[in-house]
């Protein structure tokens, strides 16, 4: 075949393309239950008109810090009402975190524990060991805080051996995990039953994914119940430090050993039976900051799990803000509003079960990210996930919880896939899960959003109450 035979077939051929360019519609063609699809111009048009999330702007906006040139209570009032970050707190009441505040405020002189529920997007540690450390660094405390005695999930923040009689249960987990013959499940949604007794083994992890402040702690706890022929002792090196007892009014037990000095690992000797609800890895004083997981998890089991236990759980272990997050799980089970209206219902005695079990403590819900599904051949936010966030932002604060908008903070509908296309990967291919990188700066973006309210509770001290309300006012 001569050249110019070939030149003119290509030539053909990419006119025949160019045509289909042309002309096929954006959405495809319908063929019977077939849609059949090719690169459209329609849809570069308007894929070219879309705006699409900047996500280092977004995150520049949350980064936004006070001047000092600026007026800080307007700052402070374009913060609150302005700004992707913030806190939607109940009837915008600014007063909502102070009795948490009080309590930070102490922490050179007692623990202050932050209880962190989420799904698997905060497995590993991940956004809570941000938080952990930025709070650590405002207010003390060292350690990470509580875990189980056993677990299938591994943990960036302690490493932790276990052998003996031990055997796990959990409330949340697919047809493969065992559940118990109770509900005694405790504060982290499982139980372990201890049978003739066993050894834990902790050492302050060397992950690299792991913040500085867990690689050492000055304390180690074990939370328990329903003991028979019970002993545990713990050491670390050459310190056998006395345990101090606590018992709750509902059957739960919490001994702690003060070693005195940081230490980077211990040994927990166990003898008898026991339900072991949690164990305990913190500073003397300080906060604290429990990361549980729970995978695959849509945030609406806790009113299983009984209420009375739960009640001893949170208050023996200085729990005064707890945190939800919880909603990505339900979002392939949402065709409907319906649907949205039901899961907002279960949501709701969820966050009536805490205040119940913790009258103290104060709640915090965040609500899921952006998460992208194939539309189309594009991958585009899920349908109903902005209508899942308002209705679970309405049910928080309706229920005397503060909310935390992560889809808006990421940058609102389809910024799942520019966080995907972000160098560094902020999330991972399948379009629902942070990567490390990712998963930090949410945790970042959280930890600045609290702290800006704790700031702003620090210069209420200074100023006239009725200038604030004023300054304020939408």
């Amino acid at each position: 075949m001569k050249a110019k035979q070939v030149l003119i077939f290509l030539c053909g051929v990419f006119a025949m393309l160019g045509v289909l360019w042309l002309a096929v519609p954006a959405d495809g063609v319908p063929l019977g239950p077939l849609n059949l699809r090719f690169a459209s111009y329609q849809r570069m048009v308007r894929e070219a008109g879309e705006q699409k999330v900047n996500v280092d702007s977004v995150l520049q906006a949350v980064e936004a810090r006070f001047r000092m040139e600026d007026d800080t209570l307007q700052y402070y009032r374009k913060f609150f009402y302005e700004n992707p970050d913030r806190i939607y707190l109940p009837n915008d009441d600014f007063h909502y975190f102070d009795v948490v505040f009080r309590q930070m405020d102490q922490a050179q002189k007692r623990r202050v524990r932050v209880v962190h529920y989420g799904d698997s997007q905060i497995e590993l540690d991940r956004i809570s060991q941000d938080l952990r450390q930025a709070l650590q660094e405002r207010f003390g405390g060292s350690g990470t805080g509580q875990f189980p005695a056993l677990s299938n999930v591994p943990s960036a923040s302690i490493s932790k051996s276990a052998s003996g009689g031990f055997v796990q249960y959990t409330m949340y987990g697919d047809s493969t995990t065992q559940r118990a013959g109770h509900n005694r499940y405790g504060m982290l949604a499982q139980v372990v039953q201890l049978t003739g007794g066993g050894t834990v083994n902790l050492r302050g992890t060397k992950n690299k994914l792991a913040r500085d402040g867990v690689r050492t702690f000055e304390s180690v706890s074990v939370l328990y119940g329903r003991p028979q022929d019970f002993e545990v002792k713990a050491t670390s090196d050459t310190l056998k430090p006395q345990p101090v007892v606590e018992q709750g009014k509902n059957g739960a037990t919490l001994v702690t050993w003060h070693f005195g000095r940081p230490v980077q690992k211990a040994t927990l000797q166990f003898k008898g039976n026991a339900e072991i609800y949690a164990i305990g890895a913190d500073g003397e004083n300080g906060i604290s900051v429990d990361n549980i997981p729970l995978r695959g998890c849509s945030g609406t089991i806790f009113t299983r799990i009984s209420q009375p236990l739960m009640e001893d759980c949170l208050a023996l272990t200085d729990a005064r803000l707890i945190i939800l997050q919880f909603g990505g799980n339900m979002m392939p089970m949402v065709h409907s509003t319906k649907v949205i209206e039901t899961y907002q219902e279960q949501i709701a005695r969820q966050i009536q079960y805490f205040h119940q079990a913790a009258p103290e403590a104060k709640i915090l819900f965040i609500g899921p990210s952006d998460m992208g599904k194939s539309v189309g051949g594009r991958m585009v936010t899920w349908p109903h996930l902005p209508e899942m966030v308002d209705s679970l932002k309405a049910t928080a604060l309706r229920n005397d919880a503060a909310f935390w908008d992560l889809y808006r903070m990421m940058g609102g509908e389809n910024s799942m896939a520019q966080w995907v296309k972000h160098v560094p990967a902020y999330a991972g291919p399948d379009y629902i899960h942070f990567t490390p990188a990712g998963a930090s700066k949410v945790g970042e973006a959280l930890s600045r959003s609290f702290l800006t309210y704790y700031d702003f509770y620090e210069l209420r001290k200074s100023l006239p109450a009725d200038r604030v309300k004023k300054a304020l006012q939408p």
